[in-house]
């Protein structure tokens, strides 16, 4: 397990599955909210309606749930199309 608190280990891991990592700007905290909403979203819809009983199976029901989210689920804040819809995504 990885914790925030490893940042060489984290930022390796990060960088193993070719992503990169992006930061608020210092000191505006505001920015934050976008993020929060959807960690808010993500523990309402999908974590807290599922008993994990193994991380292979967490991993598994929270990506179909990422899936459903950015191609199938229509945003109100979007005109409601889905985020796929709305931005080019990268694969």
């Amino acid at each position: 397990m990885v914790s925030f608190r490893s940042a060489p280990t984290y930022t390796a891991l990060v960088k193993s599955y070719g992503l990169k990592q992006e930061f608020i700007t210092p000191y505006t905290p505001q920015q934050n909210g976008l993020v929060e909403r959807m960690i808010r979203t993500l523990k309402e819809q999908c974590i807290h309606r599922h008993r994990f009983e193994t991380l292979q199976h967490a991993s598994r029901v929270i990506g179909d749930w990422i899936q459903f989210y950015n191609h199938q689920w229509p945003h109100q804040a979007l005109d409601m199309k889905t985020p796929a819809q709305a931005f080019t995504l990268v694969a």
